[in-house]
């Protein structure tokens, strides 16, 4: 991947108008950064010569941003030169899809066991406890 890449970029030269290196690069942030820091990051998008990374907290972004000028580094040597000339670090924003999930899951009877917890699927999950609810009205 890291040869096809360079062949890439010397094609297009620094013109990535003959390419869409967006999914290029955004493939490569892992070897960029290691996969310690590739865990709590995502390249999301590659805006003209600007990655957009997602962070998880302010923290993430100000340590990160110190160490734009070794990351760039590492991007050119597995992508090329002159593709990616700045970072930019995003906060993501909180995902409280899983609390949802919680809430919808507690026991609808206290103190008894809820038998809709042995399905698996999340879907059937809520379908059966939908009717359950309805028959039960």
């Amino acid at each position: 991947m890291d040869q096809a890449s360079r062949v890439m970029s010397r094609i297009a030269g620094k013109n990535t108008d003959v390419f869409d290196a967006s999914p290029l690069v955004c493939s490569s942030w892992k070897k960029a950064v290691g996969p310690k820091l590739a865990q709590k990051t995502r390249a999301q998008k590659l805006v003209r010569k600007k990655l957009v990374i997602e962070v998880q907290d302010e923290v993430w972004q100000y340590q990160l941003s110190t160490l734009s000028g070794y990351i760039l580094r590492n991007l050119a040597r597995a992508i090329g030169p002159g593709i990616v000339e700045e970072l930019e670090f995003r906060v993501l924003p909180l995902r409280i899809e899983a609390q949802r999930e919680k809430e919808r899951a507690m026991p609808l009877f206290d103190g008894l066991p809820d038998d809709a917890e042995s399905i698996v699927d999340p879907m059937m999950r809520r379908i059966y406890r939908n009717a359950r609810r309805r028959e039960t009205a």
